[in-house]
């Protein structure tokens, strides 16, 4: 499970996705009638023709205009049922957005569904949220609030960090397993169900609602010209106090730093854990906007911003990551079951003062880019890759001296449950480097030129504790066993 941990609504400009949370800790029906009133049904062409006046585009990381989707979707509803899907799965650690307006705003993302599931005469309206979550019980609150029980269904899945890969999800929903399928469909031709699916993330149905309620003009009076309105970012890390800060795009990343009085050293992460880590010079010359992220080097992805403070390693804090992402993997494929751990073992050897791991590092990434069966391969090789970048003195001292003298804070946020994780030790006093272990579990141990098995100080990943508890139970001298760590 990962926490909500946000302690503060923060804005830079107007008021609108956290209109009335000052005052209200959350929204129910009549508050929120109160405050963004009631809205009337529109036509699919009308709301594409919204849509695409301000550039709606999807907030969950990709910004793939969601005029588009629901053009897709509504060509397939003539022939077909169709289905609305608000993906408010949130798998990412750093993010904290879409559970704050799950649990604070409910209604105002179930009337962006409804919006365009009544365009759409969609037969069923799907918010998959955390199972077990204050979000799951919030969003079940305002159905019943407004009577939609049975229309609007709120799923409960198992959160991971790629649980909100659009595949995943679908998946999930279908009740099979929520990893990506390994073949690219899109969901507005076969969906929950089988059924097209317009599909998009919490925030993204939140701005709908807004867009509906202002009209394009109103809604664009704020922002840039090319990014119109405002947007939430997710602020943790090396801050006073996590928060959610709603901000017009154009201002700078700077103000939002100072406002959240973040104490910022080697860097900031832009974008999440499939993002880029920006140099703390970049980071105080950045722009919040899509535009303006890429102007500076990074992604601004699903608004997620994390300064890293002054007396943490930032290597440390990437293997961490790193680990956690080769460890949240679906497996499926040769990018994810051996890149994915070799990189983040060949940035370990980096940290420790390795001079030929910088060029190992490099060479994983490389094997892994473009040849995943989804995005999160390329995504992890992202992250590291720009922290080689971003840190470059950092690198440079750890091959110099071993490392910089600098601990790990774990200031990165991460999951509660990496506490408990599964790993494999070995009893040395035992093991007589048969080599079964690497064998059997190829993907995950390597051996010595002595023989003896080698590996990261890693979690096992969830699609091979089946493996590593074979590998222990096969292991000639009794060597191997399996730790959990509490």
């Amino acid at each position: 499970m990962i926490p909500y941990r946000v302690s503060k609504i923060r804005r830079l400009g107007p008021a609108r996705l956290t209109a009335g949370l000052d005052e209200h800790r959350r929204m129910d029906l009549d508050t929120h009638y109160e405050v963004h009133g009631k809205l009337d049904g529109q036509t699919v062409d009308s709301l594409i023709s919204l849509a695409e006046e301000v550039d709606l585009r999807g907030r969950g990381g990709a910004a793939f205009p969601f005029a588009r989707k629901l053009r897709a979707v509504a060509a397939n509803a003539r022939n077909s049922d169709t289905v609305v899907l608000v993906n408010a799965a949130e798998g990412e650690p750093a993010s904290m957005k879409d559970k704050m307006l799950l649990t604070r705003k409910p209604h105002l993302v179930l009337e962006g569904a409804l919006l365009a599931a009544s365009a759409l005469d969609a037969k069923e309206v799907v918010i998959a949220t955390p199972a077990g979550e204050l979000a799951e019980g919030s969003m079940r609150a305002a159905v019943a609030e407004r009577g939609l029980i049975g229309y609007v269904r709120v799923a409960g899945i198992q959160e991971r960090f790629i649980s909100g890969e659009g595949g995943s999800l679908v998946r999930a929903v279908n009740g099979e397993l929520g990893q990506p399928s390994g073949r690219k469909v899109r969901t507005s031709d076969a969906g929950v169900r089988g059924l097209p699916t317009l599909l998009s993330n919490t925030e993204t149905f939140a701005q709908l609602a807004l867009l509906a309620e202002l009209g394009p003009e109103e809604y664009g009076a704020v922002g840039t010209v090319q990014e119109p309105g405002t947007t939430l970012l997710s602020v943790s890390g090396s801050v006073k106090a996590p928060s959610v800060v709603e901000v017009t795009p154009g201002v700078p990343l700077a103000q939002v730093l100072d406002m959240c009085e973040a104490d910022v050293g080697d860097g900031v992460l832009i974008g999440g854990y499939h993002g880029k880590w920006l140099s703390a010079a970049d980071a105080y010359g950045a722009i919040v906007s899509r535009r303006g992220m890429q102007q500076a080097g990074g992604e601004l992805g699903a608004g997620i911003i994390v300064p890293l403070g002054p007396d943490t390693c930032p290597l440390g804090e990437t293997v961490r990551v790193a680990a956690y992402l080769a460890q949240q993997s679906s497996g499926q494929c040769g990018p994810c079951r051996i890149g994915l751990p070799a990189l983040a073992r060949a940035l370990s050897d980096l940290t420790m003062g390795d001079p030929q791991a910088h060029d190992l590092v490099k060479s994983a990434a490389t094997a892994v880019k473009g040849r995943g069966a989804c995005f999160h391969p390329d995504g992890t090789t992202r992250f590291v890759l720009s922290a080689l970048e971003a840190f470059a003195e950092d690198v440079d001292e750890h091959i110099i001296n071993g490392s910089c003298g600098r601990g790990v804070q774990n200031t990165l946020p991460m999951p509660i449950t990496e506490a408990s994780d599964v790993r494999l030790v070995v009893d040395w006093t035992r093991c007589q480097g048969h080599g079964l272990c690497a064998h059997l579990m190829p993907d995950l141990v390597k051996l010595d030129h002595h023989g003896f098995p080698v590996f990261m100080d890693s979690p096992v990943p969830t699609w091979a504790k089946s493996e590593a508890q074979r590998a222990v139970e096969m292991c000639p001298a009794l060597a191997l066993r399996v730790d959990s760590r509490k």
